[in-house]
């Protein structure tokens, strides 16, 4: 690349002061300035353009490699998979034929299998009273704090304070 030293600038600046004059040259200065800061700009728009795209080709590498693995590896689960139920169902189909021959032969202590498969009993929500209103604070929280947990009209609250009749129990 050109190579400016002091001396190079010193008889450039020289050359422009004679030609340009010494009105017009802060301001030829200044454009130049700007022009050389768009310059650079560009430039560095340039370089960080190519840099993203060769970043956008290694990532579309490193994808296609891992999705070639993880097929890869769903293949091999795959086969696993299908070789294991195949085992599964001949040893089940074996025991079955078995059980079904030598059920009646006087295995009276073995059980029946039928019991060990049933289904697991269906999940029902408990029961709720939505008409209730029910508060988050908990119950043992209210008691240990003394929260009330049953309102009473001002009536009822006079009346159960209210002394007795010396006869009533």
């Amino acid at each position: 690349m050109i190579d400016f030293g002091f001396d190079k600038l010193a008889l450039i600046g020289a050359v422009a002061l004679i030609v340009i004059g010494p009105e017009k040259l802060p301001r030829v200065a200044r454009t130049m300035g700007h022009l050389l800061g768009k310059a650079q700009r560009y430039v560095a728009d340039v370089k960080a353009e190519v840099n993203r795209s060769i970043e956008l080709d290694e990532l579309k590498k490193m994808k296609t490699e891992f999705e070639e693995a993880a097929r890869d590896v769903q293949t091999s689960v795959q086969k696993e998979v299908d070789s294991a139920r195949s085992a599964f169902d001949t040893d089940w189909s074996s025991a079955t034929s078995l059980g079904d021959g030598s059920g009646s032969s006087g295995n009276h202590g073995a059980t029946d299998g039928s019991e060990s498969l049933r289904p697991p009993p269906q999940y029902r929500p408990p029961k709720k009273n939505w008409r209730l209103k029910r508060g988050a604070t908990p119950q043992w929280y209210k008691h240990r704090h003394g929260v009330r947990t049953r309102a009473q009209s001002g009536a009822a609250r006079v009346a159960r304070h209210r002394p007795r009749p010396l006869g009533t129990p």
